[in-house]
Order: C-alpha cells, then structure tokens, then sequence
C-alpha cells in the first residue's frame, strides 16, 4: 500500500485530505469527543513509504491545542512542535498495537479519536 491508499482510505471514511508534502496529508477534522469536543482543526500525518506496514505517524494538529512537553505520555506529554509548520503541533503517540489490528486508515483513525477521548 501507499500514501496513495492511505487518502483514499481517509476519503472512504468521508475525510476529503490533500498532501500538503510528499508523505504528509492534511485534512479538517472534528474533535468528537473529550476536552476539546466540538473544535475545527486540521489534521495530519506523515504516512511512511511502505504503509500498511508500518502506521503513519502522528498525529500533526493545527491550531496547537496543548503546550509543548517533551518528556511524560498521553494525556499531556509527548508534544512537540511539529515539521508541518509554525501553527501545527505533533503529538507523539505511537499505534504500538499496529500489528494486532487490520492494519487500515479506520484504524488510525479510531486511534485519533481515542487520544481525544482521553484528553
């Protein structure tokens, strides 16, 4: 699979994403659920050559909506600024359970809306 079918996996999903890089797609999104619900943003992801194997990493958010803190995990750690640009963050949360799921963008997906769950 391929950054190719990562978009048309995100398209499936009712997203409408455009690469905004090579390996970088971008795409509004709605926070559903947690602190944050209701909020506009963009979303990103840098998906790796050889997608499905390995997962995309991420996510990228812009605007920032918490502050950068290197050290510590979810919900407040592990947040840097991102190679996106100037208005976007990454939060580094890795889908360490990638290899016990079907390996799709529903998945990445379902991983997103977790980390906001939990926010």
């Amino acid at each position: 699979m391929s950054q190719g079918d990562f978009l048309a996996g995100l398209k499936t999903l009712g997203y409408v994403a455009t690469e905004i890089a090579p390996g970088r797609v971008a795409f509004p999104y709605k926070v559903a659920s947690g602190k944050f619900a209701g909020r506009e943003i963009r979303l990103g992801f840098e998906v790796p050559g050889d997608f499905n194997l390995t997962p995309p990493s991420g996510p990228h958010l812009s605007p920032r909506l918490l502050p950068n803190q290197s050290g510590g995990t979810h919900p407040d750690g592990g947040v840097h600024d991102s190679p996106f640009g100037p208005d976007w963050q990454y939060w580094s949360r890795p889908l360490s359970h990638w290899n016990q799921t079907e390996k799709t963008v529903k998945v990445v997906m379902a991983h997103v809306r977790r980390l906001f769950d939990t926010q």
